[in-house]
């Protein structure tokens, strides 16, 4: 995938509109709430197709052990400057969020901004829980961020396909997906057409992509889950507020996993 995965800094200002110090609030009482009790706090993260990495360099501020991966070197070198210009310490590494294996293991897996709809199969799927079991600590958790399947299944679509943003004096829209992309019914692709408009100090620069995007329902990913063999569902939650994935209002499949027991 190039065009936005290589334009880092655009591609971070368009998802601009994500408060990610709320959503690391989130991320931390849900580990403290389904981590076995007795254990201490969280202390160490990994953030899996992290892209810009903002979760993890939010979560590496408030003193965790931070690891960001993701295969883009673009990408890779975007989230070091930045957590380096931010006085944070941030590890990052380039690798496949099917294959990495980083010989340590971690408290906290966390995957944002449905990434795995990067998961063209579910082979790939699989791989992918199998891989994050082996870098979980005891009792560790792996929070998995996707889409609400209603955008896809529903009448009404739970999340907009079109945005504005505006940052420190940059302006961005995004528009992503047009209306003539559409889901192949059978593979669950479509390819979604996006553009990223920045205008700033009076210059304007448009950034374009198409990205193969892989829709997964929620009986797929439980049985993808069921299929890995090692990790289990404890929770779903429908946004980081943490109202149910059934609620109306729900815009995301959030979901909690840990290894299952044996």
């Amino acid at each position: 995938m190039t065009g936005i995965y290589d334009e880092p800094r655009a591609y971070e200002l368009a998802c601009a509109f994500r408060d990610v110090p709320a959503e690391a609030d989130a991320l931390l009482n849900w580990s403290a709430r389904h981590r076995p009790a007795g254990l201490a706090p969280a202390g160490s993260v990994l953030e899996l197709a992290a892209g810009p990495a903002e979760h993890a360099r939010e979560l590496a501020r408030r003193g965790l052990a931070a690891t960001a991966l993701d295969l883009n070197p673009a990408m890779c070198a975007y989230a070091a400057d930045r957590a380096a210009a931010a006085g944070v310490r941030l590890d990052v590494v380039q690798d496949d969020m099917t294959e990495f294996a980083l010989g340590r293991r971690f408290d906290l897996v966390i995957t944002m901004l449905d990434s795995t709809a990067h998961l063209m199969t579910l082979d790939a799927f699989v791989a992918h829980l199998r891989r994050v079991a082996g870098a979980l600590a005891a009792g560790g958790l792996y929070v998995l961020e996707m889409s609400h399947p209603a955008d896809r299944l529903g009448d009404e679509p739970r999340s907009g396909t079109a945005w504005r943003v505006e940052r420190d004096g940059t302006d961005v829209t995004v528009r992503w997906g047009e209306p003539g992309d559409r889901l192949d019914p059978i593979t669950q692709v479509v390819d979604d057409r996006v553009t990223i408009t920045v205008t700033e100090d009076d210059t304007t620069r448009v950034v374009r992509g198409v990205v193969p995007y892989r829709f997964w329902t929620a009986t797929e990913l439980v049985a993808a889950v069921r299929l890995a063999g090692s990790l289990e569902i404890v929770a779903q939650y429908g946004d980081f507020s943490g109202i149910g994935v059934s609620d109306p209002e729900a815009w995301r499949l959030i979901t909690v996993l840990r290894a299952a027991a044996r």
